[in-house]
């Protein structure tokens, strides 16, 4: 990294600072006296650097160590990439405590899931909700439903107008995208819009069956708030003022296709959801011997 910015005329002083490398290190990189650990920490840290800019800001090190064996076939310490990450002066972006009283247990009949969110399969268990932004023309509502076995956000849709044509549309995209071999529980809370007669007509149409959590209860859709909360802290709280509405739908897209596509999810063993129902398929439908 330091060859590259004195290639583009910076100062070999100037470098070093920018980087946070001691300028003897450079130097007896440039006599070739550096030894094979301080080449390796070197390599190690253009490697961080790259991976953390990469997700845009976000990962913090257990990604950016499942990012080096993945897909770099690179096996580093934990300390080595915590220590690096401290030199670059690069860190993930922490979530958000909330506190959640856990005497709360509202739970309702027609509540199927039970705090259950884990399946078997694709397609078994959708979870759905509404958040919401503002920027300076307005807010903007965004409705995503969740994949509960490999945490896939299935559909989307964004609006002005938080209302049940905003949900269907997120379901009706979800049912299009998908192709479902058996029963599938669609599961929301108590909102206006996931209790009203359009939204359960939308259901009926596609072949899903309709779970709703208790009234004014986070625990009975824990799952779709954790997906809420790394959206607001990894996106959403990251710049301070959103301009226009269009700004924010194309940052939320984009940021929605880094998560399927891209993102590392504890949850999968730090694979993106994408490569991990890949993986399931592949295990699976094994290929026939030939």
């Amino acid at each position: 990294m330091v060859d590259g910015l004195v290639a583009q005329g910076f100062s070999a002083r100037s470098a070093c600072r920018t980087v946070a490398l001691n300028r003897s290190t450079y130097i007896k990189h440039l006599r070739g006296e550096l030894s094979i650990r301080a080449i390796r920490r070197r390599i190690v840290a253009d490697y961080d650097v790259m991976i953390h800019g990469q997700s845009g800001g976000t990962y913090g090190w257990r990604r950016i160590r499942a990012e080096l064996l993945d897909e770099y076939e690179m096996i580093v310490n934990r300390k080595l990439i915590k220590a690096v990450m401290r030199e670059q002066r690069i860190a993930g972006v922490p979530r958000i405590k909330i506190f959640r009283n856990p005497l709360a247990d509202k739970r309702v009949d027609a509540d199927l899931v039970k705090r259950l969110f884990t399946t078997d399969g694709p397609n078994r268990l959708w979870l759905t909700d509404v958040t919401e932004h503002p920027t300076r023309e307005g807010k903007v509502y965004c409705c995503v439903v969740l994949d509960c076995f490999a945490r896939t956000a299935v559909g989307r849709s964004f609006s002005t107008i938080n209302d049940t044509a905003l949900v269907s549309r997120a379901v009706s995209q979800a049912h299009h995208s998908r192709e479902r071999d058996g029963a599938t529980v669609m599961h929301s809370d108590h909102g206006a819009n996931f209790t009203s007669w359009g939204f359960s007509e939308n259901l009926r149409q596609w072949e899903l069956t309709a779970s709703l959590g208790s009234v004014g209860d986070c625990f009975d859709n824990a799952a779709m708030e954790t997906f809420w909360g790394r959206m607001q802290t990894e996106l959403l709280d990251r710049k301070r003022t959103w301009q226009t509405v269009i700004e924010l739908v194309t940052a939320m897209n984009g940021w929605l296709d880094f998560y399927n596509g891209k993102r590392r999810h504890s949850y999968t063993g730090y694979m993106s959801p994408d490569a991990y129902e890949v993986l399931w398929n592949d295990i699976s439908n094994p290929l026939p011997f030939t």
